[in-house]
């Protein structure tokens, strides 16, 4: 009897002893398959956002929809987005950042026009070949939503302010700074509309460049009769 008892424990705890590395396995594996998706979900989640705002319309889609496409969960978006206008302009934060960044950064004898282009420069890691087509759903969704459209204008100004911050640190004046800011945000909505419907391989600062110069020409003819109607 005592011998059966024993063999029958020393059965048991050689169970309980193989069953725990197949748990620990189990969990690493799971571990591994997570670390694996985690670098990329923020880019899924924009990705998957913005196919369903143009399929179905900002307001009809839903967090959990958008969570759903990307194969992840609720936690994991709002780990990375406040709530759905933020998949929308989460990434004008990183503009402002950029170019005020690219101003600083700018040669101390640099020009006003000299210092946005080099802000414009700066954006280039921001501005890429993959993100054009992001930024055409973007136009999309924010013109057929007012509620969105003030959101956009909000980022806009918080970009002008960090430009016009990043300006008057180099010394320019209150105005001077102000115009620059503003002349900045406006050569880059004409560039982003130029680069977004060009065909070519263009980089977004070359499109920005030719922008700004072409603003410089229009302010230059303001006084000019020849540009105003009969």
């Amino acid at each position: 009897m005592r011998s059966g008892r024993i063999n029958s424990n020393t059965a048991m705890r050689h169970r309980r002893i193989t069953a725990r590395p197949l748990m620990r396995s189990s969990r690493l594996a799971y571990t591994v398959r997570v670390s694996r998706w985690a670098p990329d979900a923020r880019e899924r989640l924009e990705t998957a956002a913005l196919g369903l705002f143009v399929e179905n319309g900002y307001e009809e889609t839903t967090v959990a929809q958008i969570a759903d496409r990307a194969g992840l969960n609720r936690a994991t978006f709002f780990r990375h987005f406040a709530d759905k206008r933020e998949v929308l302009f989460g990434g004008e934060d990183v503009l402002a950042g950029l170019f005020a960044d690219g101003i600083r950064a700018a040669s101390p004898d640099a020009t006003l026009t000299e210092c946005l282009q080099a802000a414009f420069a700066a954006a280039e890691v921001a501005m890429t070949p993959q993100q054009r087509a992001k930024a055409a759903q973007r136009v999309l969704v924010v013109a057929a939503n007012s509620e969105v459209q003030e959101r956009g204008l909000l980022k806009h100004a918080r970009i002008a302010r960090s430009i016009s911050a990043a300006l008057r640190e180099r010394g320019a004046d209150e105005l001077t700074a102000r115009l620059g800011a503003e002349v900045g945000m406006l050569a880059f909505s004409v560039a982003v509309e130029r680069w977004m419907s060009s065909g070519d391989d263009e980089p977004f600062p070359v499109h920005a460049a030719a922008a700004l110069n072409d603003l410089r020409v229009r302010v230059a003819e303001l006084d000019s009769p020849s540009r105003l109607p009969a």
